[in-house]
């Protein structure tokens, strides 16, 4: 099956040809390890899962690495800021961010590297770019020569001017060029530092992915994930750096890049103080409800980040895991989850679901797909027909990372207790929706109270509801 998406270096939909079919590799940022992660962290992390487990179902054998970044300027803010051990944090923050993504039910990466675990290859790395004329050492700094590199820029696509005002390019007396950016810093006694050829320092954030590329997955690979906001200048330096260090090395086939999260007519960033973290979003909703809402909108669009976005995504889980739950009481077979469906052949993978995610990762399509199936669910009373739309269901549901939970224990879930205003709101919501005749969306929000324990009663003075 033909699986197509969007280079951003080609600014093009391309069909995804693998440099050896028979294995796939995709390397993806991961975060900085330096506080809680965010949503907007979740949101590729989210995209890029659903983008492995489509390959792991088209090939053979998929190699997937997304690193984690140990050493790097902010880390060491934070750490003097909470008279911590670097060290510590780092660790504290890894972990947190490891329970955020099982919480949303993300897969762990094949490999997961750490530039601290990798410095002596950093060091050979800059060593070789400045044996190839690429690289200069300048006050303890090494610096890459922009000016040796005629493709730089390629990937951005950015002009001078551009280059010079964007983000993290610092302008500085040991530069031969303003462009040109750090490889290796010099570490004062209270920092965190190694020992090098240039003196006791640390890697610079751009060669520590470049190396850990070229160690893990070679010196090309097939696919790099990030999130927009790095496309300049990280992913532009890294590509500069790792087809600078070898002859012929095009370092990434395919270039995929995540939109942002919008906070009310604002991009989610930490200068502006909007950030919402994951910890702080599973207080009030389940994982499986945040993923479905990350979801919900094409992953190189901006997704508009709301309560009510959550509130609609509970309200569609709760209807899908309806279906399920009327497939479970007509089959009277034992309860299973999409991850029965993990190494499922591709022939058992819904095109309702499939075409949508090989058509460049469209998810609100795919969700959509995910509906129709309930639908047909919900209307059959056949055994041996609901049985084979469950496992249709179940095995779309793997791709996207849903499901993961018994029908029970959902509907048995200690958190399903919802506030009258919620209920309020919702029958408001309910009520607007039947007046504009979307009906599949009023039934959707009556069918999600019900899932609460809600009942729902029209009459001429209104809608009334109770608690079973």
């Amino acid at each position: 099956m033909d699986l197509y998406l969007y280079d951003t270096k080609s600014r093009k939909k391309r069909l995804f040809v693998p440099i050896d079919p028979a294995h796939v590799t995709i390397y993806v940022c991961g975060p900085t390890v330096y506080d809680r992660v965010h949503i907007g962290n979740g949101l590729s992390a989210v995209v890029f899962d659903v983008l492995v487990r489509l390959l792991r179902a088209l090939y053979p054998r998929v190699t997937y690495v997304r690193n984690i970044t140990d050493i790097e300027d902010k880390i060491i803010a934070a750490a003097q800021a909470n008279n911590e051990p670097w060290q510590e944090l780092t660790e504290r923050f890894t972990a947190t961010f490891h329970d955020d993504m099982r919480a949303l039910y993300v897969l762990e990466p094949d490999v997961e590297p750490k530039p601290t675990q990798l410095v002596d290859e950093i060091v050979q790395m800059i060593d070789t770019l400045i044996t190839r004329g690429f690289a200069y050492e300048a006050d303890g700094h090494v610096l890459f020569a922009v000016s040796a590199d005629p493709n730089y820029g390629t990937l951005s696509r950015r002009t001078i001017e551009e280059m010079l005002d964007g983000a993290r390019v610092e302008v500085a007396p040991y530069k031969r060029d303003p462009k040109d950016f750090v490889l290796w810093k010099p570490s004062s006694s209270d920092q965190p530092g190694w020992e090098s050829p240039w003196g006791i320092g640390r890697p610079g954030w751009h060669i520590e992915c470049s190396t850990m590329i070229r160690i893990h997955l070679g010196s090309n690979i097939d696919i790099h994930g990030a999130g927009t906001d790095l496309i300049f200048p990280h992913n532009e330096n890294e590509l500069a750096q790792g087809t600078a260090v070898e002859d012929g090395a095009k370092y990434v086939n395919y270039w995929l890049h995540n939109g942002m999260l919008n906070m009310g007519g604002q991009k989610m960033a930490k200068s502006v103080g909007n950030i919402v973290s994951i910890a702080d979003l599973r207080e009030r909703f389940p994982g499986e409800v945040i993923r479905y809402a990350l979801l919900t909108g094409h992953y190189r669009q901006s997704l508009l980040w709301s309560d009510q976005l959550l509130q609609q995504a509970s309200q569609s889980v709760a209807s899908l895991y309806r279906a399920l739950r009327h497939a479970r009481d007509i089959s009277g077979e034992e309860e299973l989850t999409a991850k029965s469906f993990q190494s499922a052949p591709l022939t058992q993978f819904p095109e309702e679901v499939l075409n949508p995610l090989v058509n460049d990762l469209h998810t609100p399509k795919a969700l959509a797909g995910l509906h129709s199936l309930a639908k047909k669910i919900q209307s059959t009373s056949a055994s041996e027909d609901i049985i084979r739309l469950r496992d249709q269901f179940l095995a779309g549901a793997w791709l996207l990372g849903l499901f993961n939970v018994p029908v029970k224990d959902y509907f048995q879930r200690e958190d399903e207790e919802i506030e009258s205003s919620t209920i309020e709101d919702l029958i408001q919501s309910r009520n607007e929706a039947r007046r504009n005749k979307d009906f599949t969306r009023a039934d959707e929000i009556r069918d999600f109270l019900a899932s609460k324990g809600i009942e729902l009663e029209d009459t001429r003075n209104g809608t009334r509801w109770s608690r079973r």
